[in-house]
């Protein structure tokens, strides 16, 4: 809760702080959004990692392969870029790059979670034999 309440006060106070500098310097603008929200990642970073963890102890605990969980993970960091980037990208006035930072992301995230769909593949194969 004391996070998201550091997040909120970020926020507020960079959105506030993006529209004075609006008005005369939009490239600062831009620049006290990329860095309010790469401090604002950094602190939901601390609790990602016990989010993985956990995972992985479930995973452990169902008799899971880490080869399964992998995939999951790196499909999830792949959508949280890549809608972070198109964020961006569109604050900047750039909604062309943005639609092609989202396009590539999703043929990304298709191509990270191709083991999984393998593994899945293989597992009802074993079922039906």
């Amino acid at each position: 809760m004391e996070a998201m309440a550091r997040l909120a006060a970020v926020g507020v106070t960079a959105v506030t702080l993006s529209a004075v500098l609006k008005r005369n310097t939009p490239e600062l603008a831009l620049l006290l959004a990329l860095t309010a929200g790469i401090w604002m990642m950094a602190l939901a970073a601390e609790g990602l990692g016990a989010v993985v963890a956990m995972m992985e102890e479930l995973a452990e605990q169902a008799g899971l392969s880490e080869v399964l969980l992998e995939p999951v993970v790196k499909t999830v960091a792949l959508s949280i870029l890549t809608r972070l980037t198109a964020e961006i990208c569109r604050s900047a006035g750039e909604g062309g790059v943005a639609a092609f930072v989202e396009t590539a992301g999703t043929v990304l995230a298709l191509l990270g979670a191709l083991p999984l769909v393998r593994a899945v593949a293989l597992l009802m194969g074993e079922l039906l034999i």
